[in-house]
Parts: C-alpha cells; sequence; structure tokens
C-alpha cells in the first residue's frame, strides 16, 4: 500500500506540472515570444552513423524519441501491474476494462459522426479515446483526503487499460508503409531480447543496447518508433532468476518514473500545446476535427465508462468497487475525458502523413474538451464526496472497530 500511495502521490504532483507546462505553452505562443517558440521547437537535429542518418526538427525528437522513453515506463507498469498488482487479480479489473472499452469505443463513434465522410478527417478518429492519467490524478489531488483509495484505483486501473488499448492502435493504425529490412534488423533484435530473458541476463545496459537498435530499426520501417519502448519494456526480467531479491522491473521503473512525470511529459506539453489563439476563428471552432474531438472527450467519455460500467454492475456483469457510489463514479467518468498527453499524441500521428495541416483543429478540440471536463469532473467529486468532517468520523470508528477486533481476538 505504501508504493500505491507514492505512485498516486507522483503522478498527482505530475499532473499539476503538466498544467503549468500547457499553460505555460499558451502564453508564450501568444506573446512576442511565439516567434522563438516556433523557431525552436522547429530546430532541425540530426545524426549520421554511417549511411544511417535521422533528420528531424526538435518536435518530432521529443515526439519521437523522448516518449520513447515514456512508453517504455508505461510498459514496465504494464508488466509488473499484469505479474503482481491489480491487473493480476481478475475480480480488480473487470468493471475498469468493461470501462476503459466503452471509454474508447464510444468517443471514437461520436468522433465518426463528424468526420465519417471526410477521408483526411476520418484519420483522427482515435485522438479521444484515450484518458490522460497524470492530468486525472492531479485533479484528484486537489480534493485532498476525502477521495476514497478505491476510486483512485479504479482511475489508475482503468487508465492502465486504456493505454494498452491506446499502444495497440498506434501499432495497427498508425504506423507508415512498412520497409522490409529495418522491420528484419527490428525483428532480429527480438530475437536476441528473447534470448537475454531466457538466458535469465539481468544486466539493463545488454537490454538498453539492443532498445536502442530497435529503436532506430522501427523509425526506419514505417512502424511507429515509441513502440521500441513498450517492446523493450516487456523483455526486462521481473525478477532475477534465482533469488527474487532484485527485481530490474522496479529499479527501472523507480529510476525513470520521476524523468518522465517531472521532465519528459512536461516538454512534450510545451513542445505541443502552444496554440495561436489569435488565429482560432468560427470555422476552427465549427470545425469537424474540433467538434468531433471536443464531443468525443467530453461527451463520449463519460458516457462510455459510466453508461457500459452502469449496465455491466445492473447485469451483475461486475460490481461496483467498496467504498464508491454511483455518483462519484459519474464524476470520474467526467474526468476521463482529459486526454491531453496521450491524445495529442496520437492526434500528431493521425495528420502527420496526410498533407493536411489540422494541428490548430486537433489542438484545439482536445484543450477545449480537457478543461471542461476537469472543471465539470472536479465540481461534480467535490458536490459527490463526503465532507472532511465525516471522512475523519468515518476514519476514528474505522480505527476504534480494527482496534476492538484486535483486543477480541488476542483474548
Amino acid at each position: 500500500m505504501t508504493s500505491l500511495r507514492k505512485f498516486l502521490k507522483l503522478e498527482a504532483s505530475a499532473g499539476i506540472i503538466l498544467m503549468f507546462a500547457t499553460l505555460l505553452a499558451l502564453l508564450v505562443a501568444n506573446s512576442p515570444l511565439s516567434v522563438y517558440y516556433e523557431m525552436l521547437i522547429g530546430i532541425p537535429a540530426g545524426v549520421h552513423i554511417g549511411a544511417i542518418a535521422i533528420d528531424k526538427p526538435l518536435l518530432l525528437w521529443i515526439n519521437d524519441g523522448l516518449m520513447a522513453a515514456f512508453f517504455f515506463l508505461v510498459g514496465l507498469e504494464l508488466k509488473r501491474e499484469m505479474l503482481e498488482g491489480q491487473l493480476s487479480n481478475p475480480n480488480n479489473v473487470v468493471l475498469p476494462i468493461i470501462g476503459a472499452v466503452g471509454g474508447m469505443v464510444i468517443p471514437a463513434a461520436i468522433y465518426l459522426v463528424f468526420n465519417y465522410n471526410d477521408n483526411v478527417n476520418r484519420m483522427g478518429w482515435a485522438i479521444p479515446a484515450a484518458t490522460d492519467i497524470a492530468f486525472a490524478l492531479g485533479i484528484l489531488a486537489l480534493l485532498g483526503r476525502r477521495v476514497p483509495t478505491s476510486l483512485k484505483m479504479f482511475l489508475v486501473t482503468l487508465a492502465i487499460i486504456d493505454d494498452i488499448g491506446a499502444i495497440l492502435i498506434i501499432a495497427l493504425f498508425y504506423s507508415q508503409e512498412i520497409a522490409p529490412v529495418p522491420l528484419a534488423i527490428a525483428l532480429t533484435c527480438l530475437g536476441v531480447l528473447t534470448m537475454l530473458n531466457k538466458r535469465g541476463v539481468t544486466d539493463i545496459p545488454a537490454y538498453m543496447f539492443v532498445g536502442g537498435i530497435l529503436w532506430v530499426s522501427l523509425l526506419k520501417s514505417g512502424v511507429h518508433a515509441t513502440l521500441a519502448g513498450v517492446l523493450l519494456a516487456f523483455f526486462i526480467p521481473m525478477w532475477e532468476s534465482k533469488r527474487k531479491q532484485y527485481s530490474p522491473v522496479k529499479q527501472l521503473e523507480n529510476s525513470l518514473h520521476s524523468s518522465v512525470a517531472f521532465v519528459i511529459l512536461p516538454i512534450f506539453a510545451f513542445a505541443n500545446a502552444g496554440i495561436d489563439l489569435g488565429a482560432i476563428s468560427v470555422d476552427s471552432l465549427t470545425h469537424p476535427v474540433t467538434l468531433g474531438i471536443a464531443a468525443g472527450l467530453f461527451i463520449g467519455k463519460p458516457l462510455g465508462v459510466f453508461g457500459i460500467c452502469y449496465l455491466a454492475i445492473k447485469l451483475k456483469l461486475a460490481k461496483l468497487p467498496k467504498g464508491i457510489t454511483l455518483s462519484q463514479l459519474g464524476g470520474v467518468s467526467i474526468l476521463c475525458g482529459v486526454g491531453f498527453t496521450m491524445s495529442l499524441f496520437i492526434g500528431s500521428l493521425a495528420f502527420e502523413t496526410t498533407g493536411n495541416n489540422q494541428i490548430v483543429d486537433e489542438r484545439l478540440g482536445i484543450l477545449v474538451a480537457s478543461i471542461l471536463s476537469a472543471l465539470i469532473g472536479f465540481f461534480w467529486l467535490k458536490a459527490s464526496l463526503p465532507d472532511k468532517i465525516k471522512v475523519r468520523r468515518f476514519r476514528m470508528m474505522s480505527h476504534l472497530i480494527q482496534m476492538r477486533s484486535e483486543r477480541v481476538s488476542g483474548r
């Protein structure tokens, strides 16, 4: 439980910092510094090793390079959760799985209602399907100790499953034309990683070296390079084979968590959230992409998460976790409409190869829906959660009951 509290505290703090990074990007992009902002994220940077050359603007180094570390951390968390955490117990994941599926399908369907007839716009169907766990937990943190742990765990588990869905969507739908030779090299890297894992190798630099080659291979193959992070994570051994005293997965997770949460994600937010608000017009606000994303996140997410969960509970397919009311479940479902980080990332993939610049519409829809979801979700939960006095009384009563039961058992 101590590690859970640390995780929630870290994610909540990261969400607050993400908010500041986003606000800073908006301020800079709408100030006289906007020219330097565009110059900064557009700086060309390249690496040349023999015949291998990688030339990208700084923005794409952030999106393809730094975000690979984010996906690596996501992969480590998924592996740990599936082997030892919440995802290892089927009773804990039935309702979040149902909610996550509903929270991906319904927003995508709503987006397609606005954009189905346009081949280019239709590419953005997955943008409103993602939930930003850091932002959502950051908002929950503002409500303090009134939020029951079971409600936080529901949100965390749902977001983890949501991440799995987003990873699959990126792999299946947002890869470019495949180049066979780099893909063959990537498959060879996976074979080497399999061998290292099977032999019980726990030397982390060995995995990182092969992982670096895997990242370059996927980048050149047309499969999105950030998936190298997830694939690499699943080959890192959970435990040392002989003695379960050292866990490479947990060591890497602890080492990376702060860097990803407090450096990489804020940099990503700053580089991607800088919208020139002066360029917003009635046409951009009513653009099908903007409306589809905003409606998908703000309406589709709570409708998908809460609606499908409610049906599952009524049909006795799943149970409402202890300590949670339907009203509180509704509030968290609204918070799931905060899709900031992953939505921005999928949006950059959806329109980067279409030749049609949808970047303002995409980011505008995400920001509008995320802000509305954050505000309404916060005030909804504030009204539905017990006040501080009731929480203190409940905890005192629980403590007294526990002490009494211990005395009885001691007799």
